[in-house]
């Protein structure tokens, strides 16, 4: 008996002592956790974020380009995200963001036990835990590689940051942080660039059901996004609408008609190709690049053009942008034509040549697709036999998209595109170098090569004579006097020199006026022969010319590889009245809140006095009015107070116009990729037929938009006190008054002077 009653002693010692070991257990567990919690907070468990990081998180935000008149260009970004204010953004995007996602925010403080315990419980079955706060502080500061073991860890860190978010910032700022910089499809970042891509309208503009297409990619931004997978896009964006209902932001009447309707999309997105001056993006993002490292964050870092946020200010004008790009496609479209008309490029023969193969085979064996199948140990023969065979592909074409869809082998593509023809046009302001206009090529999406930058040069042909003339004119030559047209020898050179460039079709004294508008070689020989060839060098290299030059006689000529770039700025002393302004397209730079972190202004320099710039203007006029320009007058009726000068190269390879109005100069260049491409006709090679015919059409489009400003009837300013020589016509020996012969000849071509089809 006593034995049965001794046993429910023992059980209850045993309860008694399993109750004490669940006790200690869990205050041993509550400390451990509490320690862990703390040990977090304190960075002793991976990296812990301050206070001022979370009040300031450096996200990478993207660099934004502007034009002058602040019409966004484009970005640099590694993700493309920019910041909105809570006041900036739709309470339709704020109430799907609810409605969806964490329909309690403004009543937990980071973490949502209820949430939580219902992922516990239903293994996940009826939705995910994390409150808009936890998802923020994994935005903010992404999860590192981690196994299954350390996934506690990460989670117990992303709830301390989740807390800690909420003690120091508002709801509104943590909702605010959370849309800047959550990710939406085609990799934009934010509420702001989601909205503009997707709809084309600021975040404080979307609808109803925009907000619901848009928070609905937030469950995955690629296959709900509404361009590439518009009925999966649909369908979740229903799954969102019912949460609105479900939680009274939208009556079911709303709801109904809503889910009815199609979601309308404006996709405007931004790339590195698209949207207006992408060639000029292109040198902006290579000149900020470079800047960045010279200038300092107030924490003495570098910044960086990628993610900073940057605001990026440029001289660019959005219509004459326009208008350049509109001039290039309307005379390349059809003068392609032309190109692919001549012998050799319409049969195809010309890709049996020697130098034309050596062509071929080198940009074969560099292109991608080839370098692709090496690196797949495909031998030489089978890659070769590859590149051979034909193939689905998008190609450049002129019509309205810029590109068809053919089958052609990949060596055919490369010898379809090899052969057209390029542009590059800069237009620019004289008196303050501020460049209004950029265009490198013919379409960025396939020819990313910009033919406008400063490190792309090209033989400059006879667009260097005005340079020579000048500085034969402020050493004391006068326009009027009379050079020569013979042949010209220079003795004293290491290795002697005899040139006849005309071919001795002059063999007469000429007025060098006359000269210059009728592009005479020799005659430009002979003044180089008066003035010294190194002198000339020196003072080109004054007037901003950077590039080499040889010191051989065919200088005068423009054999040198000179960009168009260095060439408008030496043009700007002539419609400046001699002062040499170089060109410039960075206006300033600011930090993402606005402040000033770099001013940008011209570099001016007096190169030529008043007198000579004047008498050049009046030099260069007779080249549009009667010498190798004149199908300005002519052919396209400019009829305003202009100069220039043409330029051919040899054999064609180069096509070159400069000219200016008092108000505004620009630069044309028109060839291949490679020199081997060209005119075989000096009539259609020519910088009067292919690149004058640019400069005209966007000229007659700058002139006729009356906004900006240049005026027709503005003209070249006589400097006071201008010492006339010109008493009779620059053309013939007639009084002046007369009508002057027609233009019969266009400039030499380093080789000969050929009669111009006017």
């Amino acid at each position: 008996m006593e034995k049965d009653i001794e046993k429910p002693k023992g059980n209850e010692r045993r309860v008694k002592r399993a109750v004490r070991v669940l006790w200690i257990s869990f205050i041993l567990l509550l400390v451990t956790f509490i320690t862990l919690i703390i040990c977090i907070d304190n960075g002793m468990v991976g990296y812990m974020p301050s206070l001022a990081e979370l009040e300031n998180p450096q996200s990478a935000i993207s660099s934004d380009v502007y034009a002058a008149d602040g019409t966004l260009l484009g970005r640099y970004y590694v993700l493309d995200r920019s910041n909105s204010k809570f006041s900036d953004i739709s309470p339709n995007v704020i109430n799907a963001l609810l409605a969806t996602e964490d329909n309690r925010f403004y009543e937990h403080a980071g973490i949502d036990p209820i949430a939580t315990l219902r992922v516990i419980f239903r293994l996940g079955r009826a939705g995910g835990g994390s409150t808009i706060s936890q998802q923020l502080a994994k935005n903010l500061f992404p999860r590192t590689s981690h196994s299954f073991l350390t996934l506690p860890f990460m989670k117990l860190k992303e709830w301390v940051l989740a807390v800690k978010l909420e003690r120091n910032l508002t709801k509104n700022e943590i909702i605010t942080m959370y849309l800047n910089t959550v990710p939406f499809g085609d990799n934009v970042y934010g509420i702001r660039n989601a909205s503009m891509t997707f709809f084309y309208k600021t975040p404080d503009k979307v609808s109803i059901d925009e907000s619901a297409t848009l928070i609905g990619m937030l469950k995955g931004n690629t296959i709900f996004n509404p361009r590439s997978h518009p009925k999966k896009s649909r369908e979740r964006r229903n799954v969102v609408l019912e949460q609105m209902y479900k939680y009274n932001y939208i009556t079911q009447p709303q709801m109904d008609s809503l889910k009815a309707g199609d979601t309308h999309l404006d996709y405007h997105r931004i790339d590195y190709h698209d949207g207006l001056a992408p060639y000029f993006r292109q040198i902006v993002e290579q000149q900020v690049k470079q800047i960045c490292k010279d200038i300092k964050r107030p924490d003495g870092t570098n910044y960086d053009i990628y993610k900073d946020g940057l605001k990026i200010w440029t001289t660019i004008d959005v219509r004459m942008q326009r208008y350049a790009e509109e001039a290039v496609q309307e005379h390349l479209s059809e003068w392609q034509k032309t190109f692919l008309g001549q012998s050799g490029y319409r049969d195809g023969s010309i890709w049996s040549k020697s130098n034309i193969i050596s062509i071929l085979n080198s940009t074969i064996k560099s292109c991608d697709r080839y370098q692709g199948y090496k690196s797949l140990d495909i031998n030489e023969a089978k890659a070769m036999l590859l590149m051979k065979t034909p193939i689905k592909m998008r190609v450049f074409a002129w019509n309205k998209t810029h590109y068809k869809d053919t089958v052609m082998s990949p060596i055919d593509s490369i010898k379809y595109m090899k052969v057209f023809l390029q542009a590059a046009v800069i237009s620019m302001d004289p008196f303050t170098g501020e460049v209004k206009a950029w265009v490198g090529g013919i379409d960025h999406t396939f020819f990313q090569f910009d033919h406008a930058n400063v490190n792309t040069k090209r033989q400059v042909g006879s667009t260097i004579k005005p340079i020579l003339y000048s500085f034969a004119i402020d050493n004391g030559f006068s326009p009027c006097g009379n050079v020569s047209t013979a042949a010209q020898d220079f003795p004293n050179m290491t290795h002697p020199y005899d040139a006849d460039y005309d071919h001795s079709k002059w063999d007469v004294e000429v007025p060098m006026k006359r000269a210059l508008a009728l592009s005479i070689n020799n005659a430009a020989l002979y003044v180089l022969k008066q003035v010294g060839i190194d002198a000339f060098v020196d003072f080109a290299h004054k007037c901003g010319i950077t590039s080499r030059m040889d010191k051989y006689p065919s200088v005068a000529l423009g054999v040198s590889d000179i960009s168009l770039y260095e060439m408008l700025g030496a043009y700007s002393m002539f419609p400046s009245g001699g002062m040499n302004t170089q060109p410039y397209f960075l206006s300033r730079i600011e930090d993402k809140n606005g402040m000033l972190i770099k001013n940008f202004a011209p570099e001016q320099k007096e190169i030529i006095n008043p007198n000579t710039a004047f008498k050049m203007i009046k030099m260069m006029r007779g080249v549009v009015n009667f010498g190798t320009g004149a199908r300005l007058r002519f052919k396209y009726k400019i009829e305003n107070d202009v100069a220039g000068k043409t330029g051919t190269t040899s054999n064609q390879a180069d096509a070159w116009f400069i000219g200016y109005c008092p108000q505004l100069i620009t630069g044309v260049w028109v060839g291949c990729d490679d020199r081997e491409f060209r005119f075989r006709s000096e009539n259609l090679g020519q910088g009067a037929a292919s690149a004058l015919p640019i400069w005209a059409m966007y000229m007659k489009r700058v002139y006729a938009d009356k906004k900006l400003g240049i005026e027709q009837s503005r003209t070249f300013k006589q400097p006071k006190g201008f010492d006339d020589c010109d008493s009779t016509d620059v053309y013939s020996s007639e009084p002046k008054g007369k009508t002057p012969p027609p233009p019969i000849i266009d400039e030499g071509a380093a080789g000969a002077i050929t009669p111009d089809s006017q």
